[in-house]
């Protein structure tokens, strides 16, 4: 029987696909003529909801994926894929103006695309690289920096090196399974 492949949790991955690139324009197009009468705190207000819009459909498409049984070969790419897109364009985004680390962010970053590498590479060799508790503490830490970060709130720095050590600590484990060290 073949799968239905645009379910309600790929049309909300793929959704959540096309708010990346929005919230990042709400950081990096400040200076556009358009927009040039609005306070610079209601670009961080569009960027945020569209941030909080995106993670709420993160939520919703693994649980309905889960429970209704509609988990499909395409979710399993695209979930991962819309996830690593808003990681990518809010820590971007946040580095150009100014509120993230250029350290902080290459290693982030640096460390997604060698894990989602390297989970290709178990799949082609036919090893199941599965998400650790570490994996998806590292994800709820990253989002609540970047909602921080986005909001200028105070702690926010310290939050985005908390996530990044989670973030090297969770890639260690994800090695250390591949490897079976």
């Amino acid at each position: 029987m073949k799968e239905k492949v645009l379910n309600l949790p790929n049309v909300l991955a793929l959704f959540r696909i096309a708010l990346a690139p929005l919230m990042l324009w709400f950081f990096i197009d400040r200076d556009n003529t358009i927009f040039s009468s609005w306070h610079p705190s209601w670009f961080d207000y569009f960027a945020g909801l569209i941030f909080v819009i995106a993670s709420v459909t993160d939520f919703f498409d693994g649980y309905i994926a889960r429970s209704w049984n509609q988990m499909t070969k395409l979710g399993g790419i695209l979930d991962p894929l819309a996830d690593k897109m808003l990681v990518l364009a809010g820590f971007i985004g946040l580095m150009v103006i100014d509120r993230a680390s250029a350290w902080a962010v290459f290693i982030i970053l640096s460390r997604e695309f060698f894990i989602t590498g390297l989970r290709v590479v178990a799949a082609d060799e036919g090893k199941n690289v599965a998400s650790t508790m570490a994996g998806k503490v590292k994800t709820v830490v990253q989002m609540i920096a970047i909602g921080f970060l986005i909001m200028n709130w105070p702690f926010a720095t310290e939050l985005l090196w908390l996530a990044v050590v989670l973030t090297v600590y969770s890639g260690y484990e994800y090695i250390r399974d591949y490897f079976k060290i």
